[in-house]
């Protein structure tokens, strides 16, 4: 926690989820990350039921919802300490694409649809995912499209085939998105609309090999299939046409959780890192840490990790203050730029412990799979790059 973002709110709630983490989810996380995922949701679920005991759950979501009314800043520091486990966020209800569908359908969906699937959402009754990339198009650009939702009467037929549908395994409903204006616009063509999973038209092909691992539950990527799926008029969020500008209001602050977990990756590993390098012997006495190579990388990683977390910081700050729109640049410079850091803070920390680095009998070689990923979606880092120059240059007339 920084004292310079700490309000009192802050201050009383930090201590009490670092406790929880450190003590509920520290000694079973290599357990739960290698075994089945039944067995995972399991226990989860039990944790899950003391994080709602303790008044810990959802703390992005106003005291009203039953959350803790946190804002970005504050919800950003709290996102951290529980990237420091694999488990943190889906312990307290934060974890993605959950968080994202409940801010999107929070400000943007109708009654009915927040009572029957908004609702059971936030109780942790059940989970969701999201569809909008597909396998035939570039994810980086969400105007391309080849899924399709087409009105007949009262109900959208949808037909699409989407891939990394984060979540699907388990999920009981998505949001996905589709073409329902094809000439309109490039930016007014697609729509969201919520799909129950147990819809006939619905299939899950698979669960997609990720770098070896399939994955289950929430940490599982799908490959989807949506044939001749109807589903009521009345499942659209908000208006026809809005999906792209409901992608960018939901991708803004998906951004801002991402990075501050990646920071609480950083934070876990280094730790590994420092330990490993002040416990591991090499001859006459010296420890791996009296290596200069060794030093310089503690060094580095702990600069960056301190400058990550001052930028992420200061962009969920402006977004608290001004909206998405205004720290959209702030965003794009902390989507690359906080991913690198990751890699490299990881990629050394694998490196210090050497081959025991590359098993699975510490969290890193599962957060070196798992996070590569951090450089592609949301965005991969070259597009971010190439939008945050533009926007630079335009104040230099071009």
């Amino acid at each position: 926690m920084i004292e310079l973002f700490a309000t009192e709110k802050l201050k009383s709630l930090y201590p009490k989820v670092k406790e929880f983490v450190e003590e509920e989810l520290y000694p079973l996380e290599l357990k739960m990350v290698n075994g089945p995922w039944e067995e995972t949701k399991a226990m989860l679920d039990v944790i899950r039921a003391k994080a709602k005991s303790a008044g810990l759950w959802t703390p992005y979501l106003s005291e009203k919802e039953g959350g803790l009314g946190l804002s970005m800043t504050e919800f950003g520091q709290i996102s951290e300490l529980l990237g420091r486990t694999p488990l943190g966020h889906y312990a307290l209800n934060c974890q993605a694409p959950d968080i994202g569908n409940i801010e999107l359908m929070h400000q943007y969906a109708s009654a009915q649809l927040k009572e029957d699937y908004l609702a059971p959402l936030i109780k942790g009754e059940i989970r969701s995912c999201f569809a909008m990339t597909e396998p035939e198009f570039a994810g980086s650009n969400p105007v391309n499209l080849g899924t399709t939702a087409v009105l007949d009467g009262d109900n959208y037929v949808i037909n699409g085939h989407k891939w990394f549908t984060t979540a699907a395994d388990g999920a009981a409903f998505t949001i996905v998105m589709a073409v329902t204006n094809p000439d309109a616009s490039p930016y007014e063509r697609a729509s969201m609309i919520v799909v129950p999973l147990d819809n006939p038209g619905f299939e899950n092909i698979r669960n997609i090999s990720i770098m070896g691992e399939e994955g289950g539950g929430y940490m599982s990527h799908s490959e989807v299939r949506f044939k001749d799926c109807h589903v009521p008029k009345s499942n659209l969020i908000g208006e026809a046409g809005t999906g792209f500008m409901l992608a960018q209001q939901r991708l803004g602050p998906g951004r801002i959780h991402h990075c501050m977990r990646w920071i609480g990756i950083c934070e876990r590993a280094f730790d590994l890192m420092c330990k490993r390098a002040a416990t591991r012997e090499l001859r006459d006495g010296k420890k791996l840490g009296h290596q200069q190579t060794i030093q310089n990388w503690i060094a580095e990683s702990r600069a960056e990790i301190d400058a990550s977390r001052y930028m992420v910081l200061h962009a969920a700050q402006k977004m608290d203050l001004h909206g998405s729109k205004a720290a959209r640049m702030e965003i794009s410079t902390i989507k690359f730029y906080v991913a690198d850091v990751l890699m490299k803070v990881l990629d050394r920390a694998v490196q210090v412990h050497g081959a025991l680095g590359i098993t699975d009998d510490t969290l890193l070689s599962f957060w070196y799979r798992h996070e590569r990923g951090a450089r592609i979606y949301d965005g991969p880092d070259e597009v971010h790059k190439s939008s945050l120059a533009r926007s630079i240059l335009k104040g230099y007339g071009i």
